[in-house]
């Protein structure tokens, strides 16, 4: 038996209503929050994310997805990440030259190549915002904001916002040369990658995966001790935002993100309760990307949200998943002349919007009956030789048993 590529998901129809449910208040708030809908192709040119996310990163390094394209002999990645890919569509299409700011969300898959555990799958669906064209903290604050308000509407509790600076380049040359003097004292003790690291990006040394260089990193000089002037009093202004909007979060000198894009403000939503992947919502500033991919200088912020994980952090809270639909009438019908009368009301009933159901399967009539009180249907209709000759039947409500008289040929439902 074929089976599912190791590290992707099914979704059953029962699970769907949850995700459509999450999915729905995610498009709603960011409709509340002026956010419009973008929609990018699920493969890119390789050298987007190499640009892009950075080739110094574990994504790009060790979890894309790549294959050369067989008509122009180019390399191609599915998207690991939205991101790279909102940036290259607002310069592809011209959109610098619209009025500011911009702000785009989307719901999409991704693909990263990593080791399969609870909340992380090789295929995995996020919820992510993109606002462009705002320097100030203010665009800061609304991104969390926004994040916070999505969780909110979810009714989901026990998230802590996580919050730190990395600073701009004016003072990541002063933090890089700390951060090589510390490594650099342990550089025997480091992972092969990050001795690497340590000569090309020494901040990728700070989130290793390696348990001995994440040891090792606990200790490292903070980034919010070598901010520069301009960079601490975005910092400040943020936080200032933050508790003005009522927003809980703790500084954490620890979180820096794991792509090379990000500037400045980086934060992270973390919740209680759902295993080693707790992060269910992470982002921050990136000023220099847009113009990293051939743009007008630009500063941005984002975030993106994981689905699953969300979904985890609500299982684990106890909610109460919403259920399939049930239908608003089950048809069950006694014979062939019937069956084929029901077939025909089901469709045309149907065509007034309504959720109808009938037998397909060639069921019993008390067979018939039984399922459509599992399926949870709101009325039944009993059709036979009687109720096609005199073209009345009974329908009936199935919540308190009673019994409405109806005509086959213009009956409504209720």
């Amino acid at each position: 038996m074929i089976q599912k590529i190791k590290g992707t998901i099914d979704v059953l129809p029962d699970e769907t209503p949850l995700y459509r449910m999450i999915e729905s208040v995610m498009r709603e708030e960011a409709k509340n929050y002026g956010f419009g809908e973008i929609r990018t192709p699920t493969f890119e040119n390789t050298e987007l994310f190499e640009r892009g996310v950075g080739d110094t990163t574990d994504v790009v390094q060790k979890e894309m997805y790549t294959f050369v394209d067989r008509d122009e002999n180019r390399r191609i990645s599915l998207r690991p990440e939205g991101t790279a890919s909102v940036v290259r569509a607002l310069l592809e299409h011209g959109c610098q030259s619209d009025p500011m700011p911009l702000k785009y969300f989307y719901l999409i898959n991704c693909f990263r190549h990593e080791a399969p555990q609870a909340g992380r799958s090789r295929e995995f669906f996020q919820f992510g915002a993109e606002l462009f064209g705002a320097e100030g903290a203010a665009a800061d604050a609304t991104m969390i904001a926004l994040a916070s308000s999505v969780f909110r509407r979810l009714g989901l509790k026990g998230l802590t916002l996580h919050l730190n600076s990395i600073g701009c380049k004016n003072c990541r040359g002063g933090y890089r040369s700390a951060l090589v003097d510390y490594f650099g004292a342990r550089r025997e003790e480091l992972c092969d990658t990050c001795k690497t690291r340590l000569e090309k990006n020494p901040l990728r040394l700070l989130d290793c995966k390696s348990p001995i260089c994440n040891s090792i990193a606990k200790g490292a000089p903070k980034t919010i001790d070598f901010l520069c002037p301009d960079c601490k009093a975005h910092f400040d202004a943020l936080t200032r935002l933050l508790d003005g909007m009522g927003i809980r979060y703790v500084i954490d000198p620890a979180i820096v993100r794991g792509l090379d894009y990000y500037t400045r403000t980086v934060f992270e939503f973390i919740a209680d309760g759902i295993g080693a992947q707790s992060t269910v919502c992470g982002g921050g500033r990136y000023d220099g990307l847009v113009e990293e991919l051939g743009g007008a200088p630009m500063p941005a912020i984002g975030f993106a949200m994981g689905i699953t994980r969300v979904i985890l952090a609500l299982r684990a809270q106890g909610i109460e998943e919403p259920k399939p639909a049930a239908p608003r009438l089950y048809i069950a019908a006694l014979g062939e002349k019937a069956s084929e009368a029901a077939a025909v009301i089901t469709e045309r009933l149907r065509q007034t919007g309504a959720f109808v159901e009938c037998d397909l399967v060639g069921r019993s009539l008390k067979a018939q009956m039984k399922y459509a009180n599992k399926i949870g249907a709101d009325y039944t209709l009993i059709l036979g030789d009687n109720e096609l000759e005199s073209r009345r039947a009974f329908l009936r409500d199935m919540k308190n048993s009673t019994q409405t008289e109806v005509e086959l040929d213009t009956f409504t439902l209720p």
